[in-house]
């Protein structure tokens, strides 16, 4: 890939993302936090509302994580290979990824997180520590589910004999436990650890989800273990021992494995790399096959707006629950109708958002 092409890519991107983020009405999660949350998400949502207003408005913070992302990611991917081209293909697969593009257009906090993480992993590399405790600071008061993040630094600490990281990782998991914060753990054994797969296919695409698994496996047993393997692994350990009890919730963990794209690349280069012209055939195709499903999923996200009103029965697409409401609430004000008490849980706050209050006070 040359970086023409990856600035042809780039410059679709933000277009796509752009319109996603002001045309996608808003969905029951987002107008859920508007309404009864006060964390840093939801006081995005409403600084953006006040000051651009409408969809966009509702996310333009949060776009502007997801492009801070995309750049640290590719300032990561620039020092981590020799060759730039090998940068240009990691960070379109980042891009690509289905995770980053929904949350780049859905307020959410695992944009958030993304950045913070990647900032860390970049300035501990090249050895700028001074940044490190603001960072893991941050992510302590943002992320509930950063102890993931605390974990995973506080066993690379362990193997590589980094006391300082052991001890501030340490420190903040005690943080954690004192206040009782993180991931609430319980329930009896269930049938969500295949959920959970599901879930992972929807951030990565099915087949290079399950490219990630093998990269994680094959670098457990033989690979160099770097940093971004450590956060990734410890990430996926715990989303699949806690989904055999209990529902995983994917951004709690989304924004840590998503970083594996470096890693996957390393294990493809070094898969094709070491073999000979006519033995690379095999895993160039597997490579277009896994990129040509990669892009299928994007413009499925892409163009979800155009499949759900051409649909014969649009309750059955997977975005009914943006788009239904949002449909309801114009035919209910086209009739003059100014309240409505028919709906429940987070719809009513869809409702409120478009000016159809309840009518009981």
């Amino acid at each position: 890939m040359t970086q023409k092409q990856l600035f042809s890519i780039v410059a679709l991107y933000i277009s796509a993302v752009f319109y996603l983020a002001s045309t996608t009405p808003i969905s029951p999660h987002e107008a859920n936090i508007f309404y009864t949350y006060s964390d840093i998400v939801s006081t995005m949502m409403h600084w953006g509302d006040r000051l651009v207003g409408g969809f966009l408005g509702l996310r333009i913070f949060f776009l502007f994580f997801g492009f801070l992302s995309v750049i640290l990611f590719y300032e990561l991917s620039r020092r981590h290979y020799k060759k730039r081209e090998d940068a240009y293909v990691a960070t379109t697969i980042f891009m690509l990824l289905p995770g980053i593009l929904t949350a780049m257009t859905l307020a959410n906090v695992a944009i958030i997180v993304v950045p913070l993480v990647l900032f860390f992993v970049l300035m501990y590399e090249q050895k700028r520590y001074i940044f490190l405790p603001f960072v893991m600071l941050a992510l302590f008061f943002i992320h509930e589910a950063s102890f993931i993040f605390f974990a995973a630094l506080l066993l690379y600490g362990v193997v590589h004999k980094d006391k300082k990281l052991a001890i501030s990782a340490s420190a903040f998991l005690i943080a954690f436990l004192y206040l009782a914060k993180g991931i609430e753990i319980g329930g009896i054994p269930s049938g969500h650890f295949v959920e959970i797969f599901g879930l992972y296919a929807t951030v990565f695409s099915p087949l290079l989800f399950l490219y990630f698994f093998y990269a994680m496996y094959r670098i457990l047993l033989r690979e160099k273990k770097t940093l971004l393997w450590y956060i990734s692994f410890t990430a996926l350990l715990f989303s699949l021992v806690l989904s055999i009890r209990q529902r995983v919730y994917i951004t709690d963990f989304a924004p840590y494995v998503m970083l594996s794209v470096l890693l996957m690349l390393d294990v493809y280069n070094h898969s094709v790399r070491v073999r000979l012209p006519e033995f690379q055939r095999r895993y160039k195709r597997g490579f277009k096959v896994v990129m040509t499903v990669l892009s299928l999923s994007v413009l499925i996200i892409v163009f979800h707006q155009f499949s759900y009103y051409m649909m014969k029965n649009p309750s059955t697409h997977f975005a009914s629950r943006i788009y239904a409401p949002y449909e309801f609430t114009k035919e209910l004000k086209k009739e003059g109708v100014n309240c409505y008490d028919d709906v429940s849980g987070r719809v009513k706050y869809q409702f409120i958002y478009y000016g159809i209050p309840s009518c009981v006070k």
